[in-house]
């Protein structure tokens, strides 16, 4: 029996803090159509149900496009089970209320709740519960039990070792020797997988479709393929993202121009296909002089091209050469040795420098 695990599909997020308008709009919309995308997949290649493992919307305040499309694929497919585990961005019940929820929509509540699939050989379970501050101490003496059954536990939480905030922690070491064959669990936005004990194993799905910069590679879901008669089970992530982020490093050590970086730029990312639908942040790195003319808006411009979007950080070091301004008798030498000679960090005297000069040669600058 094959099974979709995914988790944090953070529908309806923002996606405003760099995009802008119309992208974050069309990013919202690529959302939704990437989840609809993964339900297709799910029909068109036997699988009998979708676990969603937490934080399905992003915030409380729903669209009606959001709520509209979910519920679509949901009743389009009344064959597909959606198991719908809320997560610590997930408030209240499924939009519309109790009476308006889908019957092959099956939902979970802060008390273990079990569903059982029938196979033809050994019977898998799908348990979960939705932890809180009341709970999430307790949980653990009563999880569902059955040995005889392949036993998937759904959770949404943080482990002890990915502490982040706005989740309840989840103690792996008291989900041990439980019975779990699987524990499907969501709150972390990578894919990651390890193992429980002598039995199982646990994986976090990661999402669907990375929106910032700290989400950068693949994303998909998670396709379980359980062999019911030995209880065995394979694991494939499926990467299903619209677009993909990306980080990259580049030195223009030497380089005194916006030109010259812009050049230096397009050979290190032609190095690798980072491709024009996705999203690209470059780090500036290296020593560049005091002198270097550097117009970080005027390079994005020019580098706007390569991708969907595009973002550059700047973290050179200034080098100042002391000597070329020791008998500088302009302003600009004499504001040179003034900082020069200041109590001050080198680091910070190179940049205190680099503004003073921009300021001096009449360029803007933050």
């Amino acid at each position: 029996m094959k099974l979709i695990h995914c988790a944090d599909l953070h529908l309806d997020a923002s996606m405003a803090s760099r995009l802008g308008r119309e992208k974050a709009r069309e990013r919202r919309a690529e959302l939704l159509h990437t989840f609809e995308r993964m339900v297709s997949y799910a029909g068109s290649h036997d699988v009998k149900g979708i676990i969603i493992a937490g934080d399905l919307f992003d915030t409380k305040k729903i669209s009606a496009t959001a709520v509209n499309t979910v519920k679509a694929a949901i009743t389009a497919n009344p064959g597909l089970s959606f198991y719908y585990l809320r997560g610590n961005h997930d408030t209240g019940n499924f939009p519309g209320g109790p009476e308006d929820t889908p019957d092959n929509l099956k939902l979970f509540s802060d008390n273990w709740i079990t569903y059982v699939l029938e196979t033809g050989g050994k019977e898998i379970a799908i348990s979960g519960v939705e932890l809180n501050r009341e709970n999430t101490t307790t949980v653990y003496d009563a999880v569902p039990m059955n040995r005889d059954r392949f036993h998937i536990v759904v959770l949404h939480g943080q482990t002890s070792e990915h502490a982040k905030s706005g989740a309840e922690t989840i103690r792996l070491r008291k989900l041990r020797n439980k019975g779990i064959d699987y524990l499907a669990l969501g709150h972390i936005h990578t894919y990651q997988t390890g193992t429980l004990d002598s039995r199982g194993s646990y994986c976090y799905a990661g999402c669907l479709e990375g929106r910032g910069f700290d989400e950068c590679g693949a994303h998909g879901f998670v396709l379980l393929d359980i062999d019911a008669e030995s209880g065995t089970f394979t694991q494939t992530l499926i990467p299903i993202a619209e677009r993909c982020l990306y980080t990259v490093e580049s030195d223009i050590s030497g380089c005194m121009t916006t030109t010259e970086i812009s050049e230096k730029l397009k050979q290190d990312l032609a190095k690798q296909d980072f491709g024009q639908k996705n999203l690209l942040k470059i780090i500036l790195k290296g020593s560049v002089d005091v002198a270097c003319e550097k117009n970080l808006d005027l390079l994005t411009r020019k580098m706007e091209d390569i991708c969907y979007f595009i973002t550059i950080c700047d973290e050179t070091t200034v080098h100042v050469d002391y000597h070329t301004y020791a008998r500088d008798e302009s302003l600009k030498g004499e504001f040179v040795r003034l900082v020069s000679g200041a109590d001050l960090e080198e680091a910070d005297k190179g940049t205190i420098i680099r503004y003073g000069l921009q300021a001096l040669a009449g360029e803007d600058f933050i």
